[in-house]
């Protein structure tokens, strides 16, 4: 207690500074307002040199506010209120401004994002979906541009050649699968002209909870195709819905038993017994390793998995449905082979599996920028997670007028036909008195039959889910007209603000529809006339609308988290508008029966009431409430270890593309890849040579391993390095030896030439075991949990095992570059060969054949969210020199150059007589002694 006043009177303190900064920024307002367009942009130039001069930000950002509002008032038609500068305030600081719905969050950010673009570092703000960097984009635009101040927006299935300039803007809207997908395939170009991204130093996040929270549960993968296993899946898929579920509340029987608390399904003795039957085999895990996995991935994909509520099938394919906000993510995939489960399943096409090229977390991803920022209506109920995940702090910014939205208590029901029936007449009432209602639903298959219930009854309404994403914004936009009924997924339509009596400008283009014209092409008369009738309609409806109460908000269940129950109530009572809200519940909800039913129908039993009779009990409510903050607490300790896993394999993520920027930018790469060929050489010499005498070396293996690394010839044979007598001799005689190698390698095919040649040889082996390790990682990481059974700590055995895998990967890093390089053919396409272009191509797919340099030239695949696809980022369409691939390379002159073995001559070493004659080491010693020259002088 002491310390929330502690923490209370802080946050007084802090929002008293934010009232002062709002005050000064108000008293360069009458300054502004005399400026002409002109002078206003005239001072974003003034702005950005007392910044380049190395005056702080703080010190300009009230006359910076004041202009942005200028610009705001000029351009839109909208002036920000106080409480809008001080969660702009609050954005610059690099903290979480909660804002609740409808104070104009869209509009706050652009108050921090002009003033941090004066710096000339960019600025990149996160949205959760196309559509909204799309519009805030367009929407703000103006804005900026008054200001002088560049806007860029990325979208999906943009190119490199749009992406570039739109990064390099001042301003970048974009979201943020986007934004992480590129900084992985920036990372895995072969050259830096292709990077799009810049720096990473400003950040504002919007919906800043789903994204830093509900989409941080699982990272952002690029991935290539791995081979065929269709077969497989559609056997299980065929085998397991054979399988018997365990009765609820039985302590054994059946073939699977469902865990809904932890969403997890475990197969029985019994039930393994009638897989190994099924398929004709002794042993499941005995036998080939992928059964198991198959098996695991069908009985979650039937027990767990249900269409219309976690995927719909549109189009032949399994379309993945966000859990928290009810939109579909196409693109994204399941990982670990669910997808493919899902799929076989529900009968369409097996889509082939997949190898991780590039990985990284959200958590890791954002973490990047020099200073991150979000905004949110609900955060607070995440404040830890953001404080220890993040370093963020949320601050909550006062609104703009009271909120006077009542919140009833829960309806309890025994069962969900009696929630649902008493639900609807609900609706009827609220419909009767004009009031709009929007019901909130945890799923796309409660929204429909819900939609089914309400089409019996003659009530209409509109329906929105995942099914029919794409009329998202206009039907939210029109959810607050009078005696209107919505049915939406929980946080469907999040972004758009549901205005009292409509939205003129949705409403204007219905006008313009029903005369037969396009809203998009008619003259600015036209749609200003149209837009004035709509505005006579909305304001008389918004007057009605207001007068009998606002929007209704009903909701069908409670959420795992409190803060998506909160985001649902949200949606009414805006900016000062009356409204209320109420959960509908049942037994039979899903959050119920894991945490609360026995207790709730204990309650019931002893009230007698029947199955249409509802409890509304502040307890029940508190017994709800205290689930739902232990499954918070559960999701942020399994995000929290995602983390903590991640955290390892990002150390070395970052030490292997920071190695990789050193390749793309060094020019002379010479003295690296000899270090590396150097250490190579005394690794073999010591590893074959170790004996302590010649008798126990193994001379006859060294020469092999010079053979594979592509160093035979003269000087390198068993009888050549047997002359040479001494550990030290040999080695000082094959670094000379590699040395001239490389310098007639150069030589040959010209200075310029081999340079290119040995950077695409340091990526391709890079990006090839990098893959390769990231492989060793997943596999590790699915099974290092096993580990606790025996009293070890996952994650310190995942630290340390992936600590020697990271040591092998550099030593065969090294290993492979010092055994390509003296191997590598250089050849050239004849003049009117293929075009530039097509030698990208086929050097990208040569290079993905042995790893992930040219990945997303060959088409690689991005996923987010425990999968999700990017779009390939197509080649750039430029000349190139000789290109490493398999070992060959191409050379511009047309050459053909192979290694001859010879080596260049060097002073007289030891396997020589006096005179100067070679003296083999099996030959009498010069010496007379009667000893082989290996026993005597050649020791």
């Amino acid at each position: 207690m002491v310390l929330d006043k502690l923490g209370s009177f802080g946050e007084g303190r802090r929002l008293k500074r934010l009232e002062e900064i709002a005050q000064l920024t108000a008293s360069f307002e009458p300054e502004v307002d005399d400026l002409t367009d002109a002078d206003l942009r005239a001072r974003t130039e003034a702005f950005r040199a007392r910044a380049a001069d190395g005056e702080e930000l703080e010190a300009i950002l009230p006359e910076a506010f004041a202009t942005v509002r200028e610009a705001a008032k000029r351009t839109l038609g909208q002036r920000h209120f106080d409480v809008q500068i001080m969660g702009g305030a609050v954005l610059h600081q690099g903290s979480i401004a909660e804002m609740r719905t409808g104070e104009g969050k869209t509009l706050v950010s652009t108050l921090p994002a002009y003033l941090n673009a004066l710096t000339g570092r960019g600025v990149h703000m996160v949205t959760p979906n196309d559509y909204l960097a799309k519009r805030d984009s367009e929407w703000m635009g103006p804005v900026y541009r008054l200001l002088g101040v560049s806007v860029g927006l990325i979208q999906a299935n943009m190119s490199p050649a749009q992406r570039r300039p739109a990064y390099a803007a001042d301003v970048t809207y974009g979201t943020n699968n986007e934004f992480g997908f590129d900084y992985l395939r920036d990372n895995m170009v072969t050259d830096l002209a292709d990077r799009v991204q810049r720096e990473r130093a400003f950040a504002i996040v919007d919906e800043v909870d789903n994204i830093l929270i509900d989409e941080a549960r699982t990272p952002l993968i690029i991935s290539g195709q791995a081979e065929e296993s269709a077969d497989l899946y559609f056997t299980f898929a065929r085998l397991v819905p054979r399988l018997q579920e365990r009765p609820e509340g039985a302590e054994d029987g059946g073939d699977y038993f469902v865990d809904l608390k932890d969403r997890a399904v475990s197969p029985t003795e019994e039930g393994i017994d009638k897989i190994e039957k099924l398929l004709g085999i002794e042993n499941l895990y005995d036998a080939d390793p992928r059964l198991a996995r198959h098996f695991e991935q069908g009985l979650r994909a039937h027990a767990l998995y249900k269409r219309d509520r976690d995927y719909i099938v549109k189009d032949g394919e399994i379309v993945i449905v966000d859990e928290f906000t009810g939109r579909q993510m196409p693109g994204r995939r399941w990982s670990e082979g669910l997808h493919q489960a899902i799929e076989a399943k529900e009968g369409v096409k097996v889509q082939r599996e997949s190898v991780t090229l590039a990985t990284i977390t959200f958590q890791n991803y954002f973490r990047l920028y020099d200073k991150l920022s979000g905004m949110t209506g609900t955060a607070m109920t995440e404040a830890e997670e953001f404080h220890k995940i993040y370093e963020l702090e949320v601050v909550a910014i006062p609104t703009h007028k009271e909120m006077i939205r009542l919140d009833e208590p829960d309806l309890v029901f025994r069962n969900e036909l009696g929630k649902f029936n008493a639900l609807i007449d609900e609706v009827v009432e609220m419909q009767k008195a004009g009031r709009p209602v929007l019901v909130g639903t945890v799923s796309v298959e409660k929204s429909e039959i819900l939609s089914t219930m309400l089409k019996r009854r003659g009530i209409r309404h509109e329906t929105l889910n995942a099914k029919f994403h794409e009329k998202e914004s206009g039907i939210v936009a029109q959810a607050g007209r009078t005696a209107a009924v919505t049915i939406a997924t929980n946080m469907a339509g999040r972004g758009t603000d549901i205005l009292l009596g409509g939205n003129p400008a949705g409403l204007a283009s219905e006008i313009l529809h029903k005369r037969g014209l396009n809203p998009a092409e008619v003259d600015k008369a036209t749609y200003d006339a149209a837009l004035a009738e709509a505005r006579i309609v909305t304001d008389e409806d918004h007057e009605h609308v207001v007068a009998v109460g606002g929007l209704h908000i009903i909701g069908t269940e409670r959420h795992d988290s409190r803060r998506i129950d909160n985001q649902l109530r949200g949606r009414a009572g805006r900016q000062g508008d009356p409204g209320s809200s109420r959960f509908y519940l049942s037994l039979e909800d899903d959050l119920m029966k894991r945490f609360a039913s026995d207790r709730v129908a204990g309650l019931m039993e002893r009230m007698g009431l029947e199955d249409d009779v509802a409890i509304e009990n502040r307890l029940v409510s508190r017994t709800i409430e205290s689930a739902q903050g232990r499954v918070e607490g559960f999701n942020f300790d399994m995000r929290k270890r995602v983390v903590e896993f991640d955290d390892v394999i990002n150390r070395q993520r970052e030490t292997i593309y920071a190695e990789r920027d050193k390749v793309l930018r060094n020019e002379d790469l010479t003295e690296t890849i000899r270090s590396f060929v150097e250490d190579e050489m005394r690794t073999m010499v010591e590893g074959h040579l170790s004996g302590e005498t010649p008798d126990d070396w193994g001379m006859e293996a060294l020469a092999a391993g010079l053979r594979a690394m592509g160093l035979d010839g003269e000087g390198t044979s068993e009888d050549d390095l047997w002359e040479l007598g001494s550990r030290e001799a040999i080695t000082e005689h094959l670094l000379d030896l590699a040395d001239a190698r490389l310098e007639r390698r150069e030589a040959d095919v010209g200075e310029e030439n081999w340079a290119l040649v040995e950077r695409m040889v340091l990526l391709r082996t890079i990006d090839s075991l990098w893959v390769e390790h990231l492989t060793e990682i997943d596999d590790m990481r699915r099974g290092i949990g096993l580990r606790g059974y025996a009293q070890q700590d996952p994650l310190n055995e995942f630290r340390r095992e992936a600590y020697q895998l990271y040591g092998e990967l550099r030593d065969l890093i090294r290993h492979q570059v010092a055994s390509t390089i003296f191997r590598v053919t250089v050849t050239v396409q004849p003049p009117g060969g293929p075009s530039a272009i097509d030698r990208n191509l086929a050097a990208g797919a040569a290079l993905l054949s042995g790893g992930g340099a040219a990945a997303a030239a060959a088409g690689a695949r991005g996923t987010a969210a425990g999968t999700a696809t990017a779009p390939p980022r197509p080649a750039a369409a430029r000349p190139i020199g000789p290109v490493v691939a398999g070992g060959l390379a191409a050379d511009p002159m047309g050459r053909q150059l192979q290694s001859d073995g010879a080596n260049g001559g060097g002073p007289v070493r030891p396997g020589f007589t006096p005179s100067g004659a070679r003296i083999g080491r099996n030959d009498p010693c010069w010496c007379g002694s009667g000893l082989k020259y290996k026993k005597c002088h050649g020791r």
